[in-house]
């Protein structure tokens, strides 16, 4: 489990050449960065510890143009190197830097005073008090500050050790946490004869060499060809740790920067997210931002991607949480890679400025009539939510009902939601419907309600108060409706769902008597329908509720199958007619029957699609293939 160091610092402070001093490692990779001197792109490096352990280093920008590249980097890092000239002291990518890294949350840095050999050393005691102040309203107060110079080598070896304490104190504070595999794709580039290869930082668990992984946003399932850590092959990449993968199964051109590969079912791709956020530092007055009005069009920087939005604020929102946060959500121009816990910054575009922190608390929050339904008592539960638990309680209540595979229903506590089918209901949610089930059958006229029109009238009061779809919907009804028949809350008679106690539908004798003629119809040449409704004691209202209920197919006025019957037929007329036309002859001696059934059948598949006639015979009709 490799921890990741994040550089950060104002441009020409000496980010790049304190890392060549400490790794060895040129992280200027491209020629116009080794030309001009500056870092342009993120760049990458790593240092071995004296006790074995690796730390990953992200090099990025100092330029203020550059604030874009340089939070690519940042959004994968745990810790943070910051770098301050001893001429220069803090400056204003110093300040935004510093802005930017609090704002996502960052509390673990090692701040390396460079250049220190071109100075005295009052003048590096009155950097050190600079650098202090300047962190002491942020996260990341309390960094040690270490003079140190690049050129010379003094003070390096003090720093290394400084950072295996930041590589201790990442580790303690949750930096590498298992879980699922996930890469955030921060270059992409094709290589001849390899196909498609990306780099990033790994996350969660470790990945091995031939999984199958899922390309967020987008979908498109992706290999893991070949792996490389450090510019060697390996079999299983560590979480942590900055890894290349060549991906079999995507084209160059359908991946960028800020896609996800993964594995973990909580990654989604989304262009809507409910979000806390919470005041960024204003270095330069002092004090904190204030948090950006609704309307407000800003710049969303999560993980290494980074894509236009604007806030959008209603009554469901909420104020008063911990830490000055505030909910909104978050409508963006195109679609990101996101989880729930996945922390970002916003940005103003023009003039660019940080404009606050945040997290995402649901990154497909409800919508349409299950959002307007919502209220702020569960959207301020799940930004309050400590535990797993408590997330999945607050996001279950917030949407009425989650798919059984949703990653928060495994971590809801026992009697915490209602099973339904395919899905899980909140028990408020799922109270009401078996309520409106119940009430709904109570006022219904005659015997009771067909179970189809009770199931279809519940799966649209459902997706009023859940936000699941129309067939998860139906499968949820339908359960809800066996339960209550289970329960003895209601009760079922054939098609009829009606109270206990009340007598409806047809009675047992006529039942029986449909049975008999069903059977007495499954043969390829049936009797004459009604001698055979006589000869089963069955009335013309259980041949009715037969051919209601698709039980009989009648074909002529006196002539009906059984529907596994005619079923068989077809089957066997269509089987007959695919090498070339049927003839009727050829079908009566398939059968065994007569002339007069075999027209009839022929007749009925043609008025149905299923065969078409032609001088030649019958052929495969347009409906065939149903």
């Amino acid at each position: 489990m490799t921890v990741v160091v994040g550089t950060a610092g104002h441009i020409d402070h000496g980010k790049t050449t304190l890392l060549r001093a400490l790794t060895g490692i040129d992280a200027d990779r491209l020629p116009e960065e080794r030309r001009r001197g500056m870092t342009i792109e993120v760049g990458y490096a790593h240092l071995r510890l004296p006790d074995g352990d690796v730390v990953d280093f992200v090099d990025v920008p100092g330029h203020d143009r550059l604030v874009g590249n340089m939070l690519v980097g940042a959004g994968e890092i745990d810790a943070v190197l910051l770098v301050v000239a001893a001429d220069d002291g803090p400056r204003a990518q110093t300040h935004e830097h510093v802005e930017l890294l609090a704002a996502l949350g960052l509390r673990h840095a090692v701040v390396a005073i460079t250049k220190t050999d071109a100075v005295d050393v009052g003048r590096v005691d009155a950097v050190r008090m600079a650098v202090a102040a300047l962190l002491a309203s942020t996260t990341l107060t309390g960094a040690p500050v270490l003079p140190v110079s690049g050129i010379t080598g003094k003070g390096i070896d003090r720093l290394v050790a400084s950072l295996a304490d930041l590589r201790d104190r990442a580790r303690a504070d949750g930096a590498g946490a298992p879980g699922p595999a996930r890469l955030a794709v921060d270059r992409v580039f094709g290589v001849k004869g390899r196909g498609t290869v990306v780099t990033g930082t790994l996350r969660g668990g470790p990945l091995a060499r031939g999984t199958t992984l899922r390309l967020e946003p987008g979908g498109s399932v992706v290999r893991a060809r070949e792996l490389q850590v450090r510019g060697a092959g390996v079999e299983v990449g560590g979480p942590g740790g900055r890894l290349a993968a060549n991906l079999a199964g995507v084209e160059r051109a359908a991946i960028s920067r800020g896609a996800i590969a993964t594995n973990d079912p909580a990654v989604v791709a989304t262009d809507r997210l409910l979000v806390a956020l919470h005041p960024a530092a204003h270095l330069a007055a002092g004090g904190r931002r204030p948090l950006p009005a609704a309307g407000t069009e800003v710049r969303l920087h999560l993980g290494t991607a980074q894509v236009e939005g604007v806030l959008r604020r209603s009554r469901r929102d909420v104020d008063d949480l911990p830490g000055g946060e505030a909910t909104a959500i978050l409508r963006l121009a195109a679609p990101v890679a996101a989880a729930a816990g996945d922390r970002f910054v916003l940005r103003r575009p023009s003039p660019p400025e940080p404009l606050a922190g945040g997290r995402v608390l649901d990154p497909r929050p409800p919508t349409g009539a299950p959002w307007r339904r919502a209220t702020a008592g569960p959207v301020g539960a799940l930004a309050r939510a400590g535990t797993p638990g408590e997330h999945g309680a607050a996001l279950l209540a917030l949407h009425g009902g989650l798919a059984r595979a949703h990653p928060s229903v495994a971590r809801l506590a026992p009697g915490a939601a209602v099973p339904a089918g395919r899905v899980v209901l909140s028990p408020g949610v799922a109270a009401d419907l078996l309520a409106e089930a119940t009430s709904v059958v109570r006022a219904a006229p005659g015997d009771g309600v067909s179970h189809a029109r009770l199931r279809d009238h519940l799966a649209r009061a459902l997706r009023r108060r859940a936000s699941i779809g129309a067939e998860a919907a139906a499968d949820a009804a339908a359960a809800l409706l066996a339960a209550l028949v289970d329960a003895g809350s209601l009760a079922r008679a054939g098609d009829l769902v009606h109270l206990p106690g009340r007598s409806v539908g047809l009675p047992a004798a006529v039942l029986a008597a449909m049975d008999r003629l069903a059977v007495a119809l499954d043969v390829p040449a049936p009797p004459a329908l009604a001698g055979a409704a006589r000869a089963a004691g069955c009335p013309p209202a259980g041949i009715r509720a037969l051919e209601a209920a698709g039980r009989i197919v009648p074909v002529e006025e006196d002539l009906a199958w059984s529907a596994p019957a005619f079923a068989r037929l077809q089957e066997m007329a269509l089987d007959l007619a695919t090498p070339g036309p049927l003839t009727p002859a050829a079908l009566r001696d398939a059968t065994g029957t007569s002339r007069k059934y075999v027209m009839a059948l022929l007749e009925e598949l043609g008025r149905r699609g299923i065969l078409a006639r032609t001088p030649a015979g019958h052929v495969r009709g347009p409906r065939a293939a149903g």
